[in-house]
This record gives C-alpha cells, structure tokens and sequence, in this order.
C-alpha cells in the first residue's frame, strides 16, 4: 500500500459516499477548515492501483509549538475490505505508521481518529478518550412516502407539527446569520454548553451555498427556532440548532425539523441525520429527536495515539482541569 496526496473532488467525495457517507470527510468541509486557517490533507491510501480508504487529516495548533492530527469520522476504509480482520488490520496500521514523519514534521504530540465501524483493529497505545463527535445519531430513511415518514414519528411529535401548523408558525430558508448566533447565545446560556465562536457559524454558512444553508421558524415576528443544515453526498445534516423559550407553547422547533426533512426529501437526499443523542449527557433533546422516528446508529467513538508521551501526558492532565471548571 502507499499514501498520496488527494487531487480529484469528485473521486474523493464518491469515495465518501460509497463507503460511510460523512460530511465531515467530504471535501467541502475540508475547505471549510482551510477558511478557519487550519492546515489540512487529503490522502488516499492506495493499494496497486485502487483506492481502499481516504482520510483527511486536519492540524489543530496548541501553544510552544505544538499540535495535533485530527481525522474526524475516519480514515474511511473501503467497504471491500472493512470486514476481513487481516486487511483491515494492515489498513490501519499502514495508515498510523505512515504519519509518523508528517506527524514529526507539524510537531504533533498524538494522533486522534474516529473509524466508522469496529473493525477488530488492534493498535498498541490506542486510547478511548471522551467522544469528540457525537457517538450515537438518528438516522431517517427519506426513501419513505411523507406521510410513511410521519407515521414512524411519535404521536406526540406528530400533534405538535399539526399545531404549530394550527398556530401559524411560518418556516423558510433565511440568510440572516445574526438571528442565528442571537438565538444560539441565548440557547447555550440557558442550557449552559459552550458553543464556538461566532466566526466559526459565519464561515461555516458561508463556504459553499450548496453546503450550508439555514432554515428559520417565526411566530408574530419572531425567530423562535433555528436550524444549521449541511447537504453532503447523500445525507442532509442538522448539526446546529438553537431555539427560543419565547411562545414555547406553539412547538416551533418541530415544525421546523419537518420542514427541514421535506427539503431534504425535495433535493433528492437519501438520509436525514439528526446528529447526536445521549441519554445521559442530553435526555431531553435526545427525547426530542427520538420523537421524529428514525433509526440509531452507533460509532465506536474517538481514539488518540499519542505520539510523545510526555507532552500528551501533560495534554490529558490540562484537559481534565479544565473539564473539572467547565
């Protein structure tokens, strides 16, 4: 096997969509982070001739010099080979071993992956750490009718649809980010989670029209709801969202979410991802997703492989410090 360095957009994002699908391995998303100033690569790991995985690696940059490796929800391996122990195996570890200079060269002090399945892979050092990307999400088949879609939904959910419906509660495509970040803020103080920074959402909104777009429920003039969306491949994606206390009464945000799965239905999409449920961490959300139906899908979680056990060791106890005054 060897590595190179990924040239063509459309074999790379057919690979994606041929084996796991993940808007964060595509190559918009890999243009997004180029926007926030990080260094990125895109790597085929070859064998002969043929393509058997992808990765795009992504720098994240730490004081004195130092840094790390991210690959989010990869390195994505061929379909063809995910299930034999022995291939999937050498995959990994060709892939691990292979960074070792670049991991040098950027002065990485560990490596952090995120595969998509538990392939039987055995990694001497490989550490489970806290899930960087959700580990479980809902997935809705939009293969179904509307009305088939609607009826895997809860009842409950269902009644709250029709009466935002009866309420009036109108929906639609907007631009205006300031409404967003104003409804996230308030969002995250009241639910106490910190969000990124606003220049993240403006960016993020504004990489590719095609990518992101934002979606808006109002009531008498005001945002009460607002979802972030990303269209990648086959899948549309809510992976932000914030809502307003204000007139809570008329179930904006479910009428938005059905509004959202139509749109996505519309375009084509074969999948509509809720994007992350925990009954411990977040049990009323995830009571509200679960609400829409769909089915769970479970990823094995996030991994690191340090690379200088001293300088990862002294990463580890700073961030459980400062998990402790989160």
């Amino acid at each position: 096997m060897n590595i190179v360095e990924a040239k063509d957009k459309k074999a790379w994002d057919n690979f994606i969509i041929s084996n796991g699908d993940q808007f964060l391995q595509s190559w918009e998303w890999a243009e997004f982070q180029k926007k926030l100033n990080r260094k990125i690569w895109r790597l085929d790991i070859k064998d002969g001739d043929n393509i058997v995985g992808q990765a795009l690696l992504i720098k994240h940059v730490f004081p004195l010099g130092k840094s790390y490796l991210y690959c989010p929800r990869g390195p994505i391996a061929s379909l063809k080979i995910k299930d034999q122990r022995s291939k999937i195996k050498n995959f990994f570890e060709f892939f691990i071993n292979h960074l070792d200079d670049l991991a040098k060269q950027e002065n990485a002090i560990f490596l952090r992956i995120e595969p998509l399945s538990d392939s039987r892979f055995e990694i001497k050092d490989l550490k489970r750490i806290n899930d960087v990307q959700p580990s479980q999400t809902l997935m809705l088949d939009l293969a179904h009718s509307k009305e088939k879609i609607l009826s895997q939904m809860h009842e409950k959910t269902r009644y709250n649809i029709r009466l935002a419906q009866r309420h009036g509660v109108k929906v639609g495509e907007s631009d205006d980010i300031k409404i967003f970040l104003d409804l996230l803020h308030e969002t995250a103080k009241r639910e106490k989670f910190k969000s990124h920074p606003d220049m993240y959402y403006r960016t993020l909104l504004n990489t590719n029209s095609h990518f992101t777009k934002l979606y808006t429920a109002t009531y008498k003039g005001k945002v009460l709801a607002a979802h972030m969306m990303i269209f990648s491949g086959l899948t549309a994606t809510y992976v932000h969202g914030a809502s307003s206390r204000e007139y809570k009464e008329v179930m904006a945000p479910h009428l938005l979410h059905w509004y959202t799965i139509q749109i996505a239905k519309q375009k084509g999409y074969q999948w509509y991802d809720l994007w992350g449920i925990d009954e411990k961490k977040w049990p009323g959300l995830t009571r509200f997703k679960k609400g829409f139906g769909g089915d769970v899908i479970a990823y094995p979680g996030t991994f690191d492989l340090p690379l200088d056990k001293f300088w990862y060791g002294l990463y580890r106890v700073g961030a459980s410090i400062k998990q402790l005054f989160c």
